[in-house]
């Protein structure tokens, strides 16, 4: 699976005082966009540090388009847009459904890129696993 979504409304405490949702929760927001793509893929993350390997950002690219407020619901979607033996690189697009769940009416609210390295307990760099690259097709 190369791409999932998934439906979270906005909790009062990820607002900020002037009532919209503040711009850190964001990366909140992607990291379980991409926890649920593997996990609706079949895996978890927590195979992976059993394994002694950890997934750790390397670089966000995130451009806010629009607020989102307490009590939205939002979706966040979630892509593989490539995999490499070194990296794995995530977009997201984060929207607030029409009320009429029509998607042509959706407001974007943001939109990302998130790439991805894998390294061992020590720090070094490691090569993506197998799993993932077999999953999400190597390119």
């Amino acid at each position: 699976m190369r791409k999932h979504q998934i439906e979270l409304r906005v909790r009062y405490d990820e607002c900020d005082p002037m009532g919209f949702v503040h711009h850190s929760n964001y990366l909140r927001y992607f990291e379980i966009g991409r926890t649920e793509l593997l996990r609706a893929s079949g895996g978890r993350y927590r195979d992976m540090e059993d394994a002694g390997l950890l997934v750790v950002v390397a670089r966000v690219d995130c451009r806010y388009r629009s607020p989102a407020r307490y009590d939205d619901t939002l979706i966040i979607h979630t892509r593989i847009a490539k995999v490499t033996a070194a990296k794995i690189t995530h977009e997201y697009r984060i929207v607030r459904p029409d009320p009429s769940w029509d998607d042509s009416n959706s407001t974007l609210i943001a939109e990302a890129t998130v790439i991805l390295g894998v390294i061992d307990r020590e720090g070094r760099l490691q090569r993506v696993p197998d799993s993932l690259l077999e999953q999400y097709g190597e390119e």
